[in-house]
């Protein structure tokens, strides 16, 4: 953001140091990843100029720096003669539990268009030599769909959207961190952020811009600074918090993907890291008594390298996949890291000793040899299957012939989030959510879906903005919105002890440990209560030492107010009597022992998809969290008949 900005123009002073600008525009897009982009785009794209885009960091965020082995795109299928429709799609989408029938056609329906915009932008998805989009089949998914343009998928994505953006004049301004919405009668009033450039010519001022405007599109991704141990990169923190102080609803809070991700660099070791078969060594603290520790857990050497193959494929950790499934492998490392206290690395120099004296499983062995990558070693296999996943971690400082990379369990993709209609419109009038930052998944997901989701509900919440299919906000007047960010402003106090680091380290090793893979009611209560606590006092009780403070301050209050809404929704889950399913297991003495070797902590009873036909919503009332669990639309029965179609279509565009 330059200091000539229009932000600046009109500053008043509210005392204490602290400086207002305020600025009013149509619509507001907070977040410069792949939804929020693709918002702006598609809004310009339909004539709708009255825009501005703000971000922290217009080059951070997870759709720029996160990723995986091949990050996966998944859409409807485009090359061969395999069967395939838009509504067997949303069959598939619809089938993870938990979904609404609305979200699923309208993903599966936009799928090919957001694809072949990002094609057409640059993004470069694999085609055969006569121009098929060529694919193949990823987790959850049995027809093919996903294809992928490497390991930076999203991140080619973004700066393709990031330059049609720039080409098509679109406003952006960065620096800006969302810390207040403002709602009147369930509907938008403005929004707060904090300018995180402190002004040269007062340095000790802290500077705040409130925004008027009829609409306002989270893509702030999801909530990811409330872990500890996440594969998220650290400039990904969200926004969840904020937005349900302003009263929008959380849906499927419970809904969290886990699995086995490096420490350094955050990567997802999924797909093709897997595939190669590399060891996994266990050390102490001090990574000295390296042993492969997996040797405890199997007898059959063959039924371990499966195991470690399908993980690939079916990477995050799933409670459906842990009676003799490759699901066992995050317990096994949650066991050795979490419980024992040890470190876990996966070791790429050498086999694993379960291949001395055993063959290579078929399923993987007919893999391996497809891709004519049968060399000697997990290194030299992986250098053969997939050369851009091994440079990942070269660019990064890793190289994987010569050292081991340490994994852990880390959360990784929210598949829950803030409630959306079929316009990713919220519960709250002019506010909409796009992205990760909406929920539109259920329990489990095809790899690769959440890319397209974000597209698909960019384009559908662009749509009903554009052409007045939903109510805008912007009712309050401009006396009372400057009022009530005055009023927000005046509970900040500055002060020498400045515990906000050290609060920040507490409160995500206690989400972790609470609310992570493994989940049981008692930790889940303590946890509530102790966030709870904090949040009651914390303009009192915690003081930032200065202005460049104002940022980790304001993130803080914005964390644990979304813990307090997740640990709510988890504990109320536990209450419901729901069972273990999708990516967490809910403890339960009496339950079944997943493993013999295994102590009894892991005891579980599956859900099996008895609550597969509910949707759990969250929300603030108050200093409360309120619930409620309501049966999940079914997919609608939409209209095919061209002429009927094309007059209701002539109709919503104004044609």
């Amino acid at each position: 953001m330059a200091e000539n900005s229009s932000l600046f123009e009109n500053g008043r002073e509210l005392g204490g140091g602290k400086i207002l600008y305020t600025v009013s525009v149509g619509t507001l897009i907070v977040g410069a990843g792949a939804a929020g982009l693709k918002t702006a785009v598609t809004l310009d794209r339909f004539g709708k100029k009255d825009l501005l885009l703000v971000s922290e960091g217009l080059r951070s965020g997870t759709s720029r720096n996160t990723g995986s082995d091949k990050q996966t795109y998944y859409k409807l299928s485009l090359a061969g003669d395999a069967a395939d429709s838009v509504r067997a799609m949303a069959e598939d989408l619809f089938a993870g539990e938990c979904v609404d029938g609305e979200h699923a056609l309208a993903e599966a329906a936009l799928s090919v268009r957001s694809f072949y915009h990002l094609a057409d932008a640059g993004v470069p998805f694999p085609e055969n030599e006569y121009g098929e989009s060529i694919g193949y089949r990823t987790d959850h998914d049995s027809r093919g769909r996903a294809s992928s343009a490497g390991p930076y998928t999203s991140k080619l994505m973004t700066e393709a959207l990031f330059q049609e953006a720039v080409d098509r004049g679109i406003p952006m301004e960065d620096r800006l961190q969302l810390i207040r919405i403002f709602t009147k009668d369930e509907a938008l009033s403005g929004a707060l952020f904090l300018l995180r450039s402190p002004a040269k010519e007062a340095p000790d001022r802290a500077r705040f811009v409130l925004f008027r405007c009829e609409n306002l599109v989270l893509a702030t991704g999801g909530p990811a600074a409330m872990y500890r141990d996440s594969v998220y990169p650290l400039s990904q923190t969200g926004a969840s918090g904020t937005a349900f102080l302003a009263g929008v609803r959380g849906r499927n809070l419970t809904e969290w993907q886990f699995g086995l991700a490096s420490v350094k660099p955050r990567w997802n070791v999924s797909g093709s890291y897997m595939q190669v078969l590399p060891r996994f060594i266990s050390t102490d603290e001090n990574g000295e008594d390296p042993r492969e520790f997996l040797n405890d857990y199997y007898d059959d050497p063959e039924q371990l390298l499966l195991h470690v193959f399908r993980k690939g494929y079916e990477w995050p950790f799933d409670a459906g996949k842990l009676e003799g499934g490759s699901s066992l492998f995050d317990l096994f490392v949650f066991e050795e890291t979490v419980v024992r206290g040890r470190r876990v690395f996966l070791d790429y120099r050498e086999d694993p000793s379960a291949l001395s004296g055993s063959q290579i499983p078929e399923e993987a062995f007919t893999y391996l040899n497809a891709a004519d990558a049968l060399a000697e070693t997990p290194v030299e296999r992986l250098l053969q299957l997939n050369k851009p996943a091994y440079d990942f971690y070269l660019e990064h400082g890793v190289d994987l012939k010569n050292e081991m990379l340490e994994i852990r369990i880390s959360a990784q993709h929210n598949n829950g989030g803030l409630l959306v209609d079929g316009h990713w419109q919220t519960n709250i009038r002019g506010i909409y959510a796009v992205g990760e930052a909406s929920c539109t998944h259920g329990v489990r997901r095809p790899g690769g879906s959440a890319l397209n989701a974000g597209q698909c509900g960019a384009t559908r919440a662009a749509e009903a903005i554009a052409f007045g299919k939903t109510e805008a906000g912007g009712q309050t007047s401009d006396a009372s919105l400057l009022q009530e960010a005055a009023a927000f402003l005046s509970q900040l106090s500055f002060g020498p002890e400045d515990r906000i680091a050290e609060l920040f380290t507490a409160v995500a090793a206690r989400m972790s440990a609470a609310g992570g893979m493994i989940r049981n009611a008692v930790k889940i209560s303590e946890a509530l209560e102790e966030t709870d606590a904090l949040l009651q006092h914390y303009f009192e009780a915690v003081h930032p030492s200065g202005v460049r403070r104002l940022g980790a301050y304001y993130r803080l209050y914005d964390v644990l107010t979304a813990q307090k809404v997740y640990l709510s929704a988890m504990q109320d889950y536990i209450l419901h009597g729901s069972g273990s399913r999708g990516s967490a297991l809910y403890t339960a003495p009496g339950g079944v022992q997943p493993h013999p070797a295994l102590s009894k902590t892991y005891r579980y009873e599956a859900d099996a998809g008895r609550s597969g036909h509910l949707t759990q919503e969250t929300w603030l009332q108050g200093s409360e969290c309120v619930t409620r669990w309501r049966p999940v639309h079914p997919i609608p029965d939409a209209g095919l008949f061209f002429e009927a179609e094309w007059k209701k279509f002539r109709e919503r565009r104004g044609l």
